[in-house]
């Protein structure tokens, strides 16, 4: 059964900084697409970043380039999100997806359906 495990989220003032860690168990991430989602209150999901591949190519959206830096470590089978200068519109529940097993899980296409997530961590940035 493949887990992922989410850590890392927290309560921060704007302009803080936060590292999310998607950790996977009974599974190796390898070079698999990672995608990191968010879901704030009210708003629709998002897709935030996205590594892939031997290189680690990475994707962003818009709202967070420049801001988010999404890498991984082979020896810890995890992935990181490290998020700078963090705003009140950062705020929501953070999710890290990949999948499915297989040549079709090394896709970062927006489109993209991935198989396995967790159950996500909480950033809450205030004032």
């Amino acid at each position: 059964q493949v887990q992922l495990v989410e850590s890392g989220g927290g309560l921060v003032q704007p302009g803080g900084s936060l590292r999310l860690s998607c950790a996977a168990v009974q599974f190796a991430l390898d070079w698999y697409a990672v995608a990191w989602f968010r879901q704030a209150a009210g708003k629709e999901r998002e897709r935030v970043a996205c590594i892939v591949g031997r290189d680690s190519e990475s994707y962003y959206a818009d709202s967070v380039k420049g801001r988010f830096t999404v890498s991984r470590d082979y020896k810890k089978n995890t992935v990181y999100l490290q998020m700078v200068n963090l705003q009140p519109e950062d705020t929501a529940i953070y999710y890290c997806e990949t999948g499915p097993i297989g040549y079709r899980g090394y896709d970062c296409a927006p489109d993209h359906k991935y198989d396995f997530w967790g159950q996500g961590t909480q950033v809450t940035v205030f004032s």
